[in-house]
C-alpha cells in the first residue's frame, strides 16, 4: 500500500537541508549587478530536479574540480527573489501561490521555471493562472500573449489566448495594455475566422491602436495635415489590409472609415467607394447578433441556407436576426414557447446541447401553432454544428421531397418540433431535459451521429426579417 502521509515530513527535511550551511557543494550566482545574490545548494538535488541544471552540471567546466574548490554557476536572467521561491520548490516539492498578491510575480516564476525546464511547475502555474487569475490576464493580454508564444512550453496559456481571441475579442480590445499590443498579435486577432465582434468596432480599435503609437496626432481627423495622415498610414498599413471593410454598411463606411480615406491604399479605397455606392450591396455583418450560442458568422451561413445557396456563394439577401425568446431569460417550458412564438413566422431555433459543444437548430418559414397537427412547407430545414468555433463543420438537412406535409409539428405539449416522430423535438419543463432527435427521413440527412434524448443548456428563437 502506498501511503503519502510521510511526504510532508520528507519535504520539511529537504528544506532543512537547503538551509544547512555545512554540506553544500555548489554556489549559484543569481541576478545582475547591482542585484546579485549567492545561493548555496546541493548538486545531486539540482541534477535530478532540473533538466536545465543537469545539462550545466554535466559539462566539463562544472564537474568536480581536483583542487577542491566548489562548483559555481551563474543564472543572470532570474532575479534573486524569484529564484529563492523556485529553489524552495526544487527542494520541498511545494509552492503556495495563494500568498502572492502580485500576479506579475507568478508570471516571473513561470518564466524562470521555463528556463530551468521545470515542466511540472510550469503546468501547475499555467492552470493556476487560468483558473484563479483569468481577469488579470485578460487585462494584461499583451504580456500574456507575448510570453506564451515566445515560449514553446506554455501550451495552456497559448490555448487561453486563442480562446480569448476567438470568443471574447472585446476583452482584448478593452484591456488596459491594448495600445501596447504587438502588431503581429493584433493582425492575428483581426484575421481570426471566428472573431465574434461587430466589424465597425474592429476598425475603431485599429484606429485607436494606430493613433496611440503616434501620440502627437490630433484626435480630430478633420484637422489632420498631410504629414499626419502619412504618419498614421505608415503605422497602420498592415492592419488596414487585414480589415474586412465589406462587412460594414454604407453609413458605417461613410461616418467611420471615409474620414480616414487618405490612409487607405488607393485601389482598395476606390473599390470600397464603388461597393458602398451600389445599393444592392448590403452586409449581414453590419450588426452584431444578440446570442449566447451563435455568432454573426453563423447567421451569414444560415442566411445562405434560407436562400438555398452554397457556403462558398456570395450573399444574395441580407437578413436581420431578432431575438424573441431565450430559454434562460424567458423559460424552457412548451407553454412559454407557444405563448411567445405562436403566430410568428420565419423563425430560427438555436439549441446548445448540454455537456457538449454541439449546436442544433431548425428553420420554420411558416407560423407556429398549438393545434396538434402538422403543417406543410418545402423550405424548412434542420442543421447542426459540431462546435461554435468552426462553422464549416456543419450539417444541413432539408425537408425531404414528398414529406413536406409533415415538415412542422405543432403541439402545445412540445416546444419547437420538426418532422414526424422526433426528427428534432424539444420537450420537458426542466431545460427541455427530454428533448429528442431521431433521423426519421422527414429531413434528408442525419444531423447527429446518434439518435435519442438530450438535455438543453440554452436555446434561442430568432425571427428573420429581410433588410
Amino acid at each position: 500500500m502506498c501511503d503519502n502521509k510521510f511526504l510532508p515530513k520528507l519535504s520539511q527535511n529537504l528544506l532543512e537541508i537547503l538551509e544547512d550551511n555545512e554540506f553544500y557543494d555548489i554556489t549559484i550566482e543569481v541576478g545582475n549587478d547591482p542585484y546579485v545574490k549567492i545561493f548555496r545548494a546541493h548538486m545531486v538535488i539540482l541534477n535530478y530536479r532540473s533538466p536545465y541544471l543537469r545539462r550545466i552540471l554535466s559539462t566539463s567546466v562544472n564537474k568536480n574540480k581536483n583542487d577542491g574548490s566548489l562548483t559555481h554557476i551563474k543564472l543572470p536572467n532570474i532575479s534573486p527573489e524569484i529564484f529563492q521561491m523556485i529553489l524552495r520548490y526544487i527542494y520541498g516539492g511545494s509552492l503556495s501561490l495563494e500568498e502572492y498578491t502580485n500576479t506579475s510575480d507568478i508570471i516571473k516564476i513561470l518564466v524562470a521555471s521555463s528556463e530551468l525546464s521545470l515542466q511540472e511547475l510550469i503546468t501547475h502555474l499555467e492552470l493556476f493562472l487560468i483558473e484563479k487569475k483569468k481577469n488579470w490576464m485578460e487585462q494584461n493580454f499583451n504580456l500574456i500573449y507575448k510570453i506564451s508564444f515566445e515560449n514553446g512550453s506554455f501550451l495552456e496559456l497559448q490555448n487561453f489566448c486563442r480562446e480569448l481571441i476567438s470568443k471574447e475579442p472585446e476583452k482584448i480590445f478593452n484591456s488596459k495594455d491594448f495600445n501596447s499590443i504587438s502588431e503581429k498579435c493584433l493582425i492575428s486577432l483581426i484575421q481570426h475566422d471566428n472573431i465574434q465582434m461587430n466589424y465597425i468596432k474592429v476598425w475603431e480599435h485599429v484606429l485607436k491602436w494606430g493613433i496611440a503609437q503616434n501620440p502627437e496626432l490630433p484626435l480630430d481627423p478633420s484637422s489632420y495635415s498631410k504629414d499626419n495622415f502619412i504618419t498614421l498610414k505608415n503605422t497602420s498599413q498592415r492592419l488596414i489590409s487585414s480589415v474586412n471593410f465589406y462587412n460594414l454598411n454604407s453609413e458605417e463606411f461613410l461616418n467611420n472609415v471615409y474620414p480616414y480615406k487618405k490612409i487607405i491604399p488607393k485601389e482598395l479605397r476606390e473599390n470600397l467607394v464603388k461597393y458602398f455606392l451600389n445599393p444592392n450591396n448590403q452586409s449581414i455583418n453590419s450588426k452584431s447578433i444578440d446570442s449566447r450560442i451563435i455568432t454573426i458568422q453563423h447567421t451569414e451561413l444560415i442566411s445562405k441556407w434560407i436562400d438555398r445557396l452554397e457556403i462558398t456563394d456570395k450573399m444574395k439577401s441580407s437578413y436581420e436576426f431578432n431575438l424573441i425568446l431565450r430559454g434562460s431569460r424567458d423559460g424552457f417550458s412548451p407553454n412559454k414557447f407557444h405563448e411567445i412564438c405562436d403566430n410568428q413566422s420565419h423563425t430560427i431555433t438555436i439549441i446548445k446541447v448540454k455537456d457538449s459543444n454541439e449546436i442544433l437548430g431548425g428553420y420554420n418559414p411558416i407560423i407556429w401553432k398549438s393545434d396538434g397537427g402538422f403543417d406543410t412547407t418545402k423550405d424548412s430545414f434542420i442543421f447542426s454544428f459540431k462546435n461554435k468555433e468552426n462553422i464549416k463543420n456543419c450539417i444541413l438537412s432539408r425537408i425531404s421531397a414528398y414529406l413536406e406535409d409533415c415538415a412542422i409539428f405543432n403541439n402545445m405539449d412540445y416546444g419547437p418540433s420538426f418532422g414526424a416522430g422526433c426528427d428534432l423535438k424539444l420537450y420537458g419543463d426542466n431545460c427541455y431535459d427530454q428533448s429528442e432527435y431521431r433521423h426519421t427521413r422527414c429531413y434528408n440527412k442525419p444531423i447527429r451521429e446518434t439518435n435519442g434524448h438530450f438535455s438543453v443548456e440554452e436555446y434561442e428563437v430568432f425571427q428573420i426579417t429581410k433588410n
